[in-house]
C-alpha cells in the first residue's frame, strides 16, 4: 500500500493543546529537512502518519491539513481523517486501502491469471494452475464454470493493468463484479 502524504502548515488561530504538534521533539517519528521543506513521520494511533510541511511551525502552533482537489483528494481525505481520529484518540478503524480477505484473493487470482496469459498459455492451463489439475474435468471443458471463471480474471487483470495501479488503489472504483 502506498502511503498518503499529508501537507501540514501552521494555523492563524489558536486551537486546543490537543491538536498542537511539536515536530523538534517527536517521540519515535522521524523529522527530516529535503530542498522542498520538511517530511515527518508521527506515530500516532497505533500507525504512522506521513506529513509534508514547508516551513517547520512553532511547537506551541496548532497545524492545519491543506486537502488539494485533485484525482487523490479522496485518498487524502481518508488520510486526513485517520490522522484527526488519532490525535482525538479514538479509534481509527480498517486501513482506509485495505482490502477484504476475499476481494484480495480475487486480485491475486487475476494477476496470477494474467501472468499465465501473458506467457500464452491457455485458459484450461491457467485454469490448472490456479486452481488444480484436478478439478479441470476432461470432458465438457466449454461449459466449464472454471473456464468462465478463469477467463474473468484474466479479463479483469487486464482491465487493472490498463487503468495502471493507481485505479486499483482507488476506493471509488468497484472490482467485485466477476467471479
Amino acid at each position: 500500500m502506498l502511503p498518503t502524504v499529508l501537507a501540514v502548515r501552521a494555523a492563524n488561530c489558536v486551537a486546543s493543546k490537543r491538536y498542537q504538534l511539536d515536530f523538534a521533539n517527536l517521540s519515535g517519528g522521524e523529522l527530516r529537512r529535503a530542498p522542498d521543506g520538511w517530511h515527518a513521520i508521527v506515530p500516532l494511533g497505533g500507525t504512522k502518519h506521513r506529513l509534508w510541511l514547508s516551513k517547520l511551525p512553532a511547537s506551541t502552533s496548532a497545524v492545519v491539513l491543506d486537502l488539494p482537489l485533485d484525482a487523490n483528494f479522496e485518498l487524502r481525505l481518508q488520510a486526513a481523517r485517520r490522522f484527526w481520529l488519532a490525535l482525538e484518540d479514538r479509534p481509527l478503524g480498517r486501513l482506509p486501502l485495505a482490502f477484504p480477505a476475499l476481494k484480495r484473493r480475487r486480485l491475486i487470482l487475476a494477476l496470477r491469471a494474467l501472468d499465465g496469459w501473458q506467457e500464452g498459455n491457455s485458459y484450461r492451463e491457467i485454469a490448472q494452475g490456479l486452481f488444480g489439475s484436478h478439478r479441470i474435468v476432461e470432458r465438457g471443458w466449454k461449459t466449464d464454470d472454471l473456464r468462465s471463471r478463469t477467463i474473468r480474471l484474466v479479463k479483469l487483470a487486464r482491465r487493472i493493468m490498463r487503468l495502471r495501479c493507481r485505479a486499483l488503489l482507488n476506493k471509488s472504483r468497484s472490482w467485485d463484479d466477476g467471479p
